[in-house]
């Protein structure tokens, strides 16, 4: 165990924290319930947007970039949205010394002013689909906080799309839902379900909110993105009407979603062990890490010669870090190296370039191997694969081995508690027994999954004995 990072198994919640600290991520600011993201933990987050802005513009999205102030009548426009938004709104009342004609809220999300401004864009047809994408901060007053998972202010991308028909709009919804599961897998080495959010938790003013879910180390269910099929509600809250090609007036369906920095908390929730966070290989800002190691000066100049001629081949390849600072130990650093999640280590000294290799350490397994020099490059390349799909493979396990099927109600008052985990539940669908669920158990349905068959199964609410249709995920959840 890493020196002031607590144990997962004794106190989850402040290792989540000492964890951050170790691997400077984030820090406390001043402000209260905002967080300050250090170079380490935004160069994580570069490497997620440039991810996923690629995804995004493969599917024919482009980026824009909308007002941070949202006039307070907007707001008010589509009842539901208010409803579900006001509670979390900062208001500004004052600017440049005087009370504004009418308050401003400070984003906390864009639909109101985005759509206010699709109704001058809109006129035809032939100006749809319109399918943007902005990166952008926006705030939420939160009463608790936890760093990257929830904060007053944070960072996050936010698509809104606009479209001619009802089809349009639920195939661009599930089109991006797939682009975030896909990112989930692919980058993050997170394992997530599918599936679609019941009214109670969906997203206020939306038709349908589609989700991923994932697991978390103490079993816990993280939220991990949304897509929202928003139907014609925005539209008409805001008068934005199109002629079809027949020459009648509908309004436009629209779409929005969305993923924020609780992204990075997943990763170090899903990855991290007691020595710090570890960094999927395809998000991490350094890939490879070289330590080398030397007495003299002679010996210095000689291993970082022979450095420097092995990373010639690397440029491009992988992103690496030689570590050649003076007055620390080497210890000291592969401490330091473990704690940022740096997928690979590399230890060099005079003997290893009498031998013509090195010593290549995995940051998932700790384990060591002498590599020849010869084949380092591509031992390198594998070893960070191999690393990436280790990842992925022990998460689903986890996640696997902490899922269960319960059918009794007893029972999984029982479970949630101990084991925890997620539970596949059958649910008659009426909102009377979702709000029992969460306030006798505290766990919520997070999703009707809709990938899964075995969910499909006919069988008897546990809560009421109703009849049920499907199985729903039940978590307790951040």
């Amino acid at each position: 165990m890493a020196k002031g990072i607590a144990k997962r198994s004794e106190d989850y919640s402040r290792w989540y924290t000492d964890v951050i600290a170790a691997a400077k991520l984030a820090d406390y600011s001043p402000i209260k319930g905002c967080m300050v993201i250090r170079p380490n933990g935004y160069a994580l987050w570069e490497r997620m947007q440039a991810a996923l802005d690629k995804m995004f513009k493969e599917t024919g999205h482009v980026n824009a970039y909308f007002p941070l102030f949202i006039p307070e009548s907007f707001m008010k426009k589509e009842a539901e949205h208010v409803e579900g938004f006001a509670p979390e709104c900062a208001v500004v009342t004052h600017g440049g010394g005087k009370k504004l004609e009418e308050p401003l809220i400070i984003r906390p999300t864009s639909e109101t002013i985005i759509w206010s401004m699709y109704k001058k864009w809109i006129q035809s047809y032939r100006d749809l689909p319109i399918l943007i994408n902005q990166w952008a901060n926006v705030v939420r007053w939160e009463m608790r906080t936890r760093l990257f998972l929830r904060t007053t202010e944070f960072l996050w991308q936010e698509g809104h799309t606009a479209h001619a028909t009802a089809e349009e709009a639920e195939q661009e919804t599930l089109k991006l839902l797939d682009v975030y599961t896909r990112f989930a897998k692919d980058y993050m080495a997170i394992p997530v379900i599918r599936g679609v959010k019941t009214e109670r938790e969906k997203f206020a003013g939306a038709l349908r909110t589609y989700c991923i879910e994932a697991m978390m180390q103490d079993k816990k269910a993280l939220q991990a993105g949304t897509s929202h099929n928003l139907g014609q509600n925005f539209a008409k809250a805001f008068d934005v009407t199109f002629q079809d090609e027949r020459g009648n007036l509908d309004f436009v369906y629209a779409t929005s979603w969305g993923v924020s920095t609780r992204l990075i908390g997943a990763i170090i929730m899903s990855h991290g062990d007691d020595e710090g966070v570890i960094m999927p290989p395809k998000l991490a800002p350094i890939q490879v890490v070289i330590v080398p190691i030397w007495k003299s000066e002679t010996e210095k100049n000689l291993i970082l010669q022979r450095v420097e001629q092995l990373s010639i081949e690397w440029n491009g390849r992988f992103s690496f870090h030689v570590d050649e600072r003076e007055g620390y130990r080497p210890g000291w650093k592969y401490n330091e190296w473990e704690q940022y999640g740096v997928p690979i280590r590399i230890e060099i000294g005079p003997k290893d370039l009498e031998q013509n290799h090195v010593i290549l350490v995995r940051r998932d397994t700790q384990e060591k191997q002498s590599v020849e020099i010869g084949i380092l490059t591509t031992t390198l390349e594998k070893t960070l694969d191999a690393i990436q799909m280790n990842l992925y493979k022990r998460s689903l396990k986890f996640r696997e081995e902490n899922s269960f099927y319960v059918d009794d109600y007893s029972e999984f008052k029982k479970q949630i508690e101990d084991p925890s985990g997620f539970f596949w539940l059958h649910w008659c669908g009426s909102p009377e027994c979702e709000n029992r669920l969460q306030e006798e158990t505290k766990a919520t349905i997070r999703c009707i999954p809709i990938d899964d068959n075995v969910c499909k199964e006919k069988g008897r609410c546990v809560i009421c004995g109703g009849e049920s249709n499907e199985r729903v995920i039940v978590a307790k959840a951040y």
